[in-house]
């Protein structure tokens, strides 16, 4: 089994404060790598560094933990560019094109949803993302629910159902008949297919007890749980999830104190996903009010046709700084070991001895050019999650 040495790093970020600076960022500049197996296996000042098989001289650049984007809807057809103009033009946001999403992933083959698939993992992959999670919910009927995570495990372990994204045309009179079929044959279908469970607790979609009963079906099955919450006003998405011990609570918009108490004395991490607020003009969520009230956040990008067509994670962290009063630090944080956390991982999301290989190596000395340089292509070369060895 042959190792790899990376030499000539001028800032290497690890997520491991027993290295470096002390830092939760474990910065150690003039610093060196090996990678084993697939593994981290060693970490250092480049003086100290042990001989290896081969070697790769980074030239100076920053080297960071791959992204982990713990919340992506890949799993779709059609284009609702035309709606993103309507918002521009001042059209407000309400979550009502998922049904022209739905009705173009019905029509699609399998061959087109992952094609589709196929590129926009090639994008994330090429600016820095190395895990990713992605979810169903733009079929929502049995068969097209799973077959869309049939195709999604294809490309990630991170497989999520999401069955109750919205209540469908066909259901419009009877959306408990709906929920009747999320928890029954529809989850029989794609629990195989699937690590976890999601809901849309939010006016429009799914109510507390509609969302519950969706969260403890496919608990039941051995799902992980996961909540789209808070995203258009306040709700009780946010307290729910932290009662049922999800592992993740995403969108966290509009927050009541009572929830901020709940996520901090919980392990369920909060996701924000400025992409979707950049996208809508609506008010970003108050990251500086999570953070200090020691919550563990997570920035994921979204991506999907509707309110958040980003696959960059860069860009997330660049308006988790300007526009949420994060740290570079913070956001860079939370864009690798969050997301890892969310998914309740500890393999990835850092680069101490024993994680996962997965090296964004970036066109910058400093980690910090991925807020003070936004819109740039910044990421260098990816090394793990998918990528091409050095």
């Amino acid at each position: 089994m042959s190792s790899l040495l990376l030499t000539g790093i001028a800032q290497l970020v690890t997520n491991d404060p027993s290295h470096g600076d002390g830092s939760e960022l474990g910065v150690l500049d003039d610093a060196a790598l090996v990678m084993q197996g697939g593994r981290v296996v060693w970490v250092g000042g480049v003086a100290q560094a042990p001989s290896a098989d081969a070697a790769y001289d980074v030239g100076g650049r920053a080297v960071v933990p791959g992204f982990v984007d713990s919340h992506s809807h890949l799993l779709f057809a059609g284009d609702r560019s035309a709606e993103f103009a309507a918002r521009m033009a001042g059209t407000p946001y309400s979550a009502g094109g998922i049904a022209t999403t739905v009705a173009a992933t019905r029509a699609a083959s399998d061959e087109n949803l992952a094609a589709n698939l196929a590129r926009h993992a090639a994008e994330m992959r090429s600016q820095g993302t190395t895990t990713f999670e992605t979810k169903s919910g733009y079929g929502l009927s049995v068969a097209d629910e799973a077959r869309c995570l049939a195709i999604a495990r294809q490309a990630t372990e991170e497989t999520t159902f999401l069955g109750g994204h919205v209540v469908p045309s066909e259901y419009a009179h009877d959306p408990n008949g709906y929920v009747e079929l999320v928890t029954g044959p529809m989850l029989a279908a794609c629990a195989p297919h699937a690590k976890w469970i999601d809901v849309f607790c939010e006016r429009g979609a799914f109510d507390e007890d509609q969302s519950r009963t969706i969260l403890e079906a496919g608990k039941a099955e051995g799902l992980g749980l996961r909540v789209h919450a808070n995203q258009l006003g306040p709700g009780p998405g946010v307290r729910l999830a932290c009662d049922l011990g999800a592992a993740a609570v995403d969108h966290c918009t509009y927050l009541a104190g009572g929830d901020v108490d709940a996520l901090a004395d919980s392990g369920t991490t909060a996701t924000l996903l400025p992409g979707v607020e950049f996208s809508t003009r609506s008010p970003y969520p108050d990251a500086r009010r999570l953070l200090d009230a020691g919550c563990e956040v997570a920035l994921a990008t979204d991506c999907n046709p509707g309110s958040s067509y980003t696959s960059s994670m860069p860009l997330c962290i660049a308006l988790a700084v300007r526009e949420m009063s994060m740290t570079p630090a913070e956001a860079l944080l939370a864009a690798t070991r969050g997301g890892a956390r969310s998914l309740r991982r500890e393999e990835i999301g850092h680069l101490g001895p024993g994680a996962l290989a997965h090296v964004v190596v970036l066109e910058a000395p400093s980690y910090v050019h991925l807020a003070y340089r936004p819109g740039v292509p910044l990421v260098h070369r990816v090394l793990g999650g998918g990528a091409e060895p050095v």
